[in-house]
């Protein structure tokens, strides 16, 4: 099986588990608008951050690595860590790593990881 065949079907199984509503702040109107817009896509790019970082097994990712690896904005790669992270479907490795500014960001693992091997970051 290929690369791409293979990050496929980490995204489609990753999409299958997940709610397809993305969420918004109550009582801004802004907010709520944003996230009528972005539904059509939300379930997909959800699907296509968790096979990410399911993809890097007990080594995870932080937002910025996410954003490096799919190209996508750091409001867009945030806000499906965060729906990811409040579904249950990543946690918080305990470990920090350096973002291409040299700051430190949390690492992301995917449930099933979670109490894998520690890795040594950098």
């Amino acid at each position: 099986m290929k690369n791409a065949d293979k990050q496929l079907a980490l995204f489609a199984a990753a999409k299958s588990d997940l709610p397809l509503k993305a969420p918004y702040a109550r009582g801004s109107d802004t907010s709520k608008e944003a996230a009528e817009s972005i539904e059509p896509a939300s379930g997909t790019l959800r699907a296509r951050v968790l096979g990410l970082i399911r993809a890097n097994g007990t080594y995870g990712m932080t937002c910025d690595e996410v954003e490096a690896v799919s190209q996508l904005t750091h409001q867009t790669a945030s806000a499906r860590i965060n729906e990811l992270m409040r579904l249950g479907a990543i946690v918080d490795s305990g470990r920090r790593r350096k973002t291409r500014s040299h700051r430190k960001a949390t690492v992301w693992v995917d449930k099933e990881h979670a109490h894998g091997e520690d890795h040594q970051d950098h």
